[in-house]
This record gives structure tokens, C-alpha cells and sequence, in this order.
């Protein structure tokens, strides 16, 4: 799968995220605590905008009366009807047969991303009395 550079990690602050589009496929790219997840902005449940989802934990109990809130910042809920995905899978908290597509990310420094961008062609240039000339 192709790599895109969606944003410089200053622009990503932990607890914001970001909406990128790349080819027909939006995006969202959530920074939680310096990690950055990315979801298909498209929830499967009715097709709401996850980069407007609140961004929470998740509420578990392991008997009657019992409640404790774990993972925080790392679920996000549908604006419209509430559904909840696990940032780091995808997997939907609601129904886990569901779940939004969720894409690798990862942080690379400016000096390696260089490295895989192929060298452009390069010609001499000169001025002759105020003419450019290429020499190609």
C-alpha cells in the first residue's frame, strides 16, 4: 500500500486529529497521547463523519453495579447515532461484527522520507545575454 504525508507532527498535537482526503478515501488521523491512529471518516452503522465524533473511553463492568472507565481517548463515537470504534482496530464497541477500516500510520523522520522520493532529472542552465538556455 502507498505511503501519504498527511501532516507534519507539530500540526498533530495530542488529543487533535485531522481530516485528510487522499485519492476518494477520507480520512481521519487521531494523535491520542502521541499516537496516531488513522479511521475511514465514514461510519459503517449509517455513514456519519467520525472526525466528529467525540473521542472518549470505554465504560466496562465485570458484574451488576460495577462500572470502571478504561481506555481513554482511544474510542470514538459516531455523532449521530452513538456507535463506538476502537481507534487502535477499527472494531465497533456496539455490534463487533462492524467495524470502520482502520490504516497504518507511523511516524517518519523528514531525512527518510527523502530517501524514498526518487532524484529528479536535472539540466545545466546558463544565461547567454540574457537569454535562459537548458542544455538538454
Amino acid at each position: 500500500m502507498a505511503k501519504h504525508v498527511v501532516a507534519p507532527v507539530g500540526e498533530l498535537p495530542p488529543g487533535s486529529r485531522k481530516l485528510v482526503e487522499i485519492g476518494a478515501r477520507r480520512i481521519v488521523v487521531f494523535n491520542t497521547g502521541g499516537e496516531f491512529f488513522a479511521l475511514s471518516d465514514r461510519c459503517p452503522h449509517e455513514g456519519g463523519s467520525l472526525f466528529h465524533g467525540k473521542v472518549m473511553g470505554l465504560v466496562e463492568s465485570s458484574e451488576p453495579g460495577e462500572y470502571r472507565y478504561t481506555r481513554a481517548g482511544e474510542m470514538v463515537k459516531c455523532p449521530w447515532h452513538g456507535w463506538e470504534f476502537d481507534l487502535r482496530t477499527g472494531r465497533s464497541q456496539c455490534d463487533p461484527r462492524l467495524r470502520v477500516r482502520s490504516y497504518a500510520t507511523g511516524v517518519v523522520h523528514g531525512c527518510d522520507l527523502a530517501k524514498d522520493v526518487p532524484a529528479a532529472e536535472t539540466f545545466p542552465v546558463r544565461v547567454e545575454d540574457d537569454y535562459v538556455v537548458v542544455e538538454a
